[in-house]
């Protein structure tokens, strides 16, 4: 016979000592059927007896439940507060907590019904007001506070892309296996907690039930200033969008699930993707350093008939027909090639990963400088972009998983350092130009994306380097001082022996 799940009913208690017992004592008896069942009371540093009301009905045994409670001798706030149940929750090895309050707001009655969907595998399950049309007002909620509920719901779902019915209700099922996925931890001691874990919860694509739940307003008393609640839930809301754009970071929201690249393929608008594969002359012997997914090669031998070296980072996963693959760390080196053999090297979006940009340039042009033909077509993210520019003058320079100020990246340039070390390092430079932000693919392919896209390119014209989202460059090898040395002596060489006659 499978063991039980263990259950903890988690209470948050703040001034309850009118509604607590009550509570406990509508906790349904027949849970223990189904679930190894707990409870546990945290007194939030409450100024009434409500934590000595709670400890006389642990010790009365009039539950048929174990029973803890516990007082937090400082007010950790209705945030921090849920932290340390559900901390004790994964600490203790329950499998689900479910979370009520202590003035009797939510009905414990309805627990059995919420509680269903967690043993098929929800990662949330969230009673909700609003399902049910006119029952949030026929149970007492009042007016502004409907409405406040229904436009920011709307707000957020729209910021988040969601689609729930309700975000602000307190009563909540969570898995302690989707708890210990996302760091909640790290969310507000405020009332906008439960905002913030449901956007680690959509952002780490855990699954969220809705079900309908009665609504109940008694002669309890809300402590939350709903002004001040309205503005964090939609900043936070628009810091998760933001951060989905790569114009922001927090690292409470840094809980997507993990991808083998943060490469995604450029081909489908103008991008540095597209220009480079515009510059590639049509049958070269093409070398691609850093090629990711592989998907500019790809283009390259089914439009121009190129044939392509593709190296990375082992192991390559690539989909693409190859014609050489070469596994290879370039913080380490350049490999052992016939560097002679290539007409172009590409060079895309790879520079700012490495730890010494500026040696890995000089190895480059030395490999290269005995080979006249080759072209090397390079691009990297411009950190005087607008959007940076903007971030920062409210002090936000925040690093995240994708866009110029990408996680990896090591080393950021404007459009005068990155010229500055590429000609330093030895290579002319043949065309400049700006690229702009990858609307389609912030925003999905649609009119509004491609609009933004076809303005960012008219600016660009007015100033490349504010509205430039990239810096591309086509280079050239020069010769090296070594080279040029040696071909002085041997013209040198060949003139003393004309004069000679």
């Amino acid at each position: 016979m499978a063991a039980k799940p263990r259950l903890l009913i988690f209470i948050v208690a703040y001034n309850a000592e009118k509604t607590l017992v009550r509570v406990l004592g509508r906790i349904p008896a027949d849970l223990q059927d189904r679930y190894d069942t707990e409870v546990l009371v945290v007194d939030d540093a409450s100024r009434d007896a409500t934590f000595d009301h709670g400890h006389r009905a642990s010790l009365a045994g009039d539950l048929p439940f174990p029973m803890r409670v516990l007082h937090n001798p400082v007010n950790q706030g209705y945030g921090g507060n849920q932290k340390l149940g559900y901390h004790y929750a994964i600490q203790e090895g329950f499998d689900l907590v479910a979370l009520l309050h202590g003035d009797g707001q939510y009905a414990p009655e309805c627990l059995p019904d919420l509680l269903a969907p967690s043993r098929d595998g929800a990662a949330a399950v969230f009673g909700s007001r609003m399902m049910n049309p006119g029952e949030a007002r026929r149970g007492g909620m009042p007016l502004y506070k409907f409405a406040a509920n229904r436009l920011l719901t709307w707000v957020e779902n729209k910021l988040l892309n969601a689609n729930l019915s309700e975000f602000h209700s307190g009563y909540r099922i969570y898995s302690t296996r989707a708890l210990s996925m996302i760091p909640f931890e790290k969310n507000s001691n405020d009332f906008h907690f439960d905002t913030e874990i449901i956007i680690q919860l959509l952002t780490a694509c855990l699954p969220i039930v809705e079900l309908p739940i009665p609504t109940y307003y008694g002669d309890e008393i809300c402590y939350v200033n709903g002004i001040q609640y309205a503005f964090h839930v939609v900043m936070a809301a628009m810091k998760a969008r933001m951060q989905t754009l790569g114009i922001f970071y927090d690292c409470k929201f840094d809980c997507s699930p993990p991808v083998a690249s943060n490469y995604f393929s450029k081909m489908d608008f103008y991008s540095s993707d597209t220009v480079s594969i515009s510059r590639v002359p049509e049958g070269s012997r093409v070398l691609d350093l850093g090629c990711s997914g592989g998907y500019v090669g790809a283009r390259l031998r089914e439009e121009k008939r190129c044939v392509v070296t593709e190296l990375d980072l082992p192991p390559i996963g690539l989909d693409s027909n190859l014609d050489e693959v070469i596994a290879q760390f370039l913080n380490t080196g350049l490999p052992d090639l016939d560097w002679n053999g290539y007409d172009q090297v590409l060079f895309l979006d790879v520079i700012e990963h490495l730890n010494r940009p500026e040696e890995f340039l000089d190895s480059l042009r030395r490999t290269l400088a005995l080979n006249p033909k080759a072209v090397v077509i390079i691009s990297t993210a411009n950190v005087a972009f607008f959007i940076t520019r903007f971030m920062m003058l409210f002090g936000q320079f925040n690093y995240g998983r994708r866009g110029i100020l990408d996680l990896t990246h090591r080393r950021l340039f404007t459009f005068a350092s990155f010229r500055r070390a590429v000609s330093q390092a030895g290579f002319d430079i043949l065309e400049t130009r700006g690229i702009p932000g990858p609307y389609p693919l912030a925003l999905g392919d649609n009119w509004l994306s491609r609009a933004m896209l076809g303005l960012n390119r008219v600016l660009i014209h007015v100033s490349k380097g504010l509205f430039s989202y990239q810096i591309f460059l086509r280079i050239k090898p020069r010769p090296s001082v070594e080279s040029l040395l040696r071909t002085a002596i041997e013209e040198s060489a060949i003139r003393a022996g004309r004069a000679s006659y």
